[in-house]
């Protein structure tokens, strides 16, 4: 598991008018909660907030925040984005417990899709029907992702949950519930076939034409 250290200031004055102010000040307004502690109030730049939001690692990786010096593990939670600029306006980090099993959404990260049977075919269509999938373990064992291999898919297969490769300490909690839970991750299936149009003259030249003079 990767290392992601975050920097992040404390703050004291809290509501509406500040939030507003930090962001004017192009800082964001944040709050860390969970674990034994209480809820905490902090600032962020935005601009270091911005270019780790542009990777995958900042949704699903356990992340250092340095909170003035002091570095408490956190996970994503939750962001509020502005609905038409590029301005985010609020974060939530919950508190990550080193001996407690947490869940997180992690991404998947399809490969060799290209060289399988499936994709080489031009009347195959493979879709990803999930492009994440939800795990249960400890900070430790959270991969940023999890690799699914194509390279074998043919035409009508099917890839379930269950067979998912995941790294040890790793599991799917969804797999508990029931044969039903084990849904599909991708799915290889015939593509449209289209009909030419000389084709479809031909079909229509085949039809006989109906005698009106049958008298």
């Amino acid at each position: 598991m990767s290392e992601h250290t975050i920097k992040a200031t404390g703050r004291s004055v809290e509501g509406k008018g500040a939030s507003r102010r930090l962001r004017r000040a192009a800082s964001i307004p944040a709050i860390i909660y969970g674990g034994k502690s209480e809820p905490k109030a902090i600032q962020l730049d935005h601009e270091e907030i911005w270019l780790a939001n542009k990777h995958e690692w900042f949704y699903s990786s356990i992340l250092n925040l340095d909170v003035d010096g002091k570095v408490e593990q956190v996970l994503l939670r939750d962001m509020q984005r502005h609905p038409y600029k590029q301005l985010i306006m609020h974060l939530d980090f919950q508190r990550v417990d080193a001996k407690q099993a947490l869940k997180a959404a992690v991404p998947l990260h399809f490969l060799n899709e290209d060289q399988s049977p499936a994709g080489k075919a031009a009347d195959v269509v493979v879709t990803h029907e999930l492009n994440e999938v939800q795990v249960s373990c400890l900070p430790k064992d959270l991969p940023e992702f999890i690799e699914v291999d194509l390279a074998e898919l043919t035409l009508g297969q099917t890839i379930h949950l269950s067979e998912l490769k995941l790294p040890k300490g790793v599991e799917i909690p969804e797999l508990r519930l029931g044969k039903e839970h084990d849904v599909a991750v991708v799915v290889a299936r015939q593509g449209r076939v289209e009909v030419s149009d000389s084709a479809e003259g031909d079909a229509e030249g085949d039809v006989p034409a109906t005698n009106v003079d049958s008298e």
